[in-house]
């Protein structure tokens, strides 16, 4: 995959694109079975910083690359989250958003139906599914659902899981820009086993039962494909091998892998689709997330006083207390929460001080890894300063968020 950064080097200039293709894939093939360059990932996801409109651009030059290595086995595309959809319900409505519709979309359809390549797509039922769990059944978004279907009105298709109406859902998205025939590829798709206390559905039962059901579905024989394309193989990829233990955001951004990071397993999986689902040996813990969690939640370090690294942890501590005003007012000196007088203490204040400040408009407990959700109460941990306490002083004035 080439980083996104670098986009706009590659679109540029021809000769960058060689260089590149000549440093990371010549040397490497065909020893390596390489088979796709990846142009970016998700670029169409974020506000853009100058690489949307340079992506295709760059998706050429990329190929021109590989066909002058005559590397003419290797297949060019680029990722996309599902959110390049501006409608997916129901499937058949689905539709391209209109900012990137016809300047980048409709012009990378070309490109991938001329060099028969595939439309790479990031599925995660996960999401929707956490998002409006009232609304949609959690069998039906984990491939178990019995007893629930859903039946397009407009195509009158009938679907029994939410991957495949995603699916799908970019499937007549390309057919209403003139390209019904491209190829999905399934670039990432998972469940976190794991999450913030916040965080609903992540366990690994769910995650068990989803990438298992997963598995067995794309790799049945013959091929189950989707309603609006039943029988065709869907090539996959599962999201991820390891838990990434070091990435930022929510909780459940770490907790994809199949293996924890020291390479014993989060649970069982045949990734070849033989074992059937009753033919696991070892019985999955019982999920105890799968309903909204309704107490209260502070943000505080996560390590223990003293293993934490302190030079990164004094940074996160400036950063939060910069963020908003009056956030870190209680820790100055003399400050209803300036003792105990540690780091530790002074981060865990400012970091439950700017979550729950920020986290409607997107802030999380994460701080690159230093900080998590807790539902103790650390007023209760045998310190001075009364959290609970700090209500009051919001109403009166203060901005800490209690």
């Amino acid at each position: 995959m080439i980083p996104n950064e670098l986009i706009p080097n590659v679109s540029a200039s021809q000769s960058f694109s060689d260089r590149w293709v000549r440093t990371n894939v010549v040397p490497f093939y065909p020893s390596t079975k390489i088979r796709y360059l990846l142009v970016g990932n998700e670029i169409l996801t974020n506000p853009d910083v100058g690489t949307w409109f340079n992506l295709v651009p760059a998706m050429r030059r990329v190929k021109l690359s590989l066909r002058k290595f005559r590397l003419h086995k290797v297949k060019v595309g680029t990722p996309h989250a599902t959110n390049v959809l501006e409608s997916s319900f129901p499937p058949s409505n689905g539709t391209f958003r209109s900012d990137i519709a016809v300047r980048v979309i409709k012009p990378m359809l070309q490109f991938l139906n001329r060099t028969r390549s595939f439309m790479f797509l990031d599925v995660y039922p996960y999401f929707p599914w956490a998002a409006e769990p009232s609304n949609i059944n959690l069998d039906y978004a984990l491939f178990q659902a019995h007893n629930v279907t859903y039946t397009d009105p407009l195509s009158n298709l009938t679907y029994t899981n939410l991957f495949d109406q995603i699916v799908d859902a970019v499937v007549f998205a390309m057919k209403r820009l003139g390209y019904p025939g491209i190829r999905i590829f399934i670039a990432e798709t998972g469940w976190p086993s794991a999450g913030d206390v916040d965080q609903i559905g992540a366990s690994i039962y769910n995650a068990a039962v989803y990438n298992r059901n997963a598995v067995k579905k794309l790799t049945a024989k013959p091929p189950i494909g989707t309603p609006a394309r039943p029988g065709v193989v869907i090539p996959s990829i599962l999201f991820a091998l390891f838990n990434e233990n070091q990435k930022g955001g929510p909780g459940t951004e770490r907790h994809f892998g199949l293996l924890y990071p020291n390479g014993t397993a989060v649970y069982e999986i045949d990734l070849s689709g033989q074992t059937p689902l009753s033919g696991y040996k070892k019985p999955l813990p019982p999920p105890t997330t799968n309903e909204p969690y309704k107490g209260e939640l502070w943000c505080v370090v996560a390590a223990e006083e003293g293993s934490a690294n302190e030079t990164a942890l004094a940074e996160a501590l400036s950063w939060a207390c910069s963020q908003g005003k009056g956030i870190c007012d209680p820790l100055q000196p003399g400050g209803k929460c300036s003792k105990p007088d540690s780091l530790s203490w002074h981060a865990s204040y400012a970091f439950s001080a700017y979550w729950a400040q920020f986290k409607k408009l997107g802030g999380t407990c994460s701080f690159n890894g230093l900080a998590a959700l807790t539902a103790k109460d650390p007023s209760k941990l045998g310190l001075l300063c009364n959290w609970t306490f700090a209500y009051l002083v919001l109403l009166a004035g203060c901005l800490f968020p209690w």
